[in-house]
């Protein structure tokens, strides 16, 4: 589990520096009232002390994300995968016998293939 309590000293979790954005963000402020309502809705419990590092850190997060969005992709081509990679796949061939009828033998109750089972609801 990460631990956020160490970006206090200014690292993010894995001893890395969390990057500073400015915060002339065009979208809202992760404010600390959404921060509380957020982990009330997921009933994760929060320490008042870390609630104003986190609500600063999830607003840094944001104002990445925000940047990353402002990139040109009009040229890049959509991709399923980062490595040129192919699924081997096996020919679409029957490999077994039909054995439905040697199996609705052993059924207490079938009707023109298909199995009987207890009406659920009336």
């Amino acid at each position: 589990m990460l631990d956020l309590r160490a970006a206090q000293d200014g690292l993010a979790p894995f001893g890395r520096a969390f990057p500073r954005i400015s915060n002339t963000s065009k979208y809202m402020e992760f404010t600390t009232e959404h921060l509380r309502s957020v982990a009330q809705l997921a009933r994760l419990e929060l320490n008042e002390s870390d609630v104003e590092l986190y609500s600063r850190n999830l607003t840094d997060i944001l104002s990445m994300v925000e940047q990353l969005s402002a990139a040109d992709t009009a040229g890049v081509t959509p991709m399923a995968h980062p490595l040129d990679m192919t699924q081997r796949l096996r020919p679409d061939a029957v490999t077994e016998d039909n054995q439905r009828d040697t199996f609705q033998a052993l059924a207490p109750e079938t009707e023109v293939g298909h199995y009987g089972v207890p009406k659920v609801i009336e």
